[in-house]
Parts: C-alpha cells; structure tokens; sequence
C-alpha cells in the first residue's frame, strides 16, 4: 500500500476556483485503478493550502495514475491555480497502532 500526499499551495482568489474543479474530477481519481481512497485536507492555520491525501494498492498503480490522461488534464489546470510550488510524497505505512 502507499500513500500519497500532495501538498499544494493556491492563490487566496482561486481556493473556490479549486474546489469547484476537484468536485468535478474527485469520483474519477477515486475510481481509477488501485486507489484505494482519496481526501482532501485543507491547512488549519493556511486556509488557502490543501493537501490530497490518496491510497493506492502499489506503486505500480499510483505510476500509472501519475502517467494517466486523467492526471495529466487535472494536474494542467491544477497546477494554473498555485501560488507555490506543489510538493509531494509516497509513504508506506511502517506502524499503525490502533
């Protein structure tokens, strides 16, 4: 399993902008093969910072995420919206305790 988080930082105007978008594109993303779920968080002192927070079967299925029409067409738009550079991770979990 790994986890993917994506850490993106909008301009303040475009925050609204951005969550219109995801709506639109969010069952899509979940759906793809080997997600395994997808939610999105927002800063609690940042209001204007997401993060996308996804679970994918394997690494495999996240690269062909990565490498997917989907991702290339949301990330084109996304990334218009920014105010930062994006910065990304994938995690496996080492312990979960509870």
């Amino acid at each position: 399993m790994i986890n993917r988080i994506v850490r993106m930082s909008f301009e303040p105007q475009k925050v609204d902008d951005f969550l219109s978008f995801f709506e639109t594109v969010k069952a899509q993303i979940a759906a793809f093969d080997g997600c395994e779920g997808l939610i999105l968080l927002r800063d609690a002192q940042l209001p204007n910072v997401l993060c996308t927070y996804s679970y994918w079967q394997s690494e495999a299925h996240l690269n062909k995420y990565r490498y997917s029409p989907l991702f290339k067409d949301t990330w084109t738009k996304t990334k218009l919206m920014f105010n930062d550079k994006a910065q990304a991770w994938s995690l496996v979990v080492e312990q979960k305790v509870k």
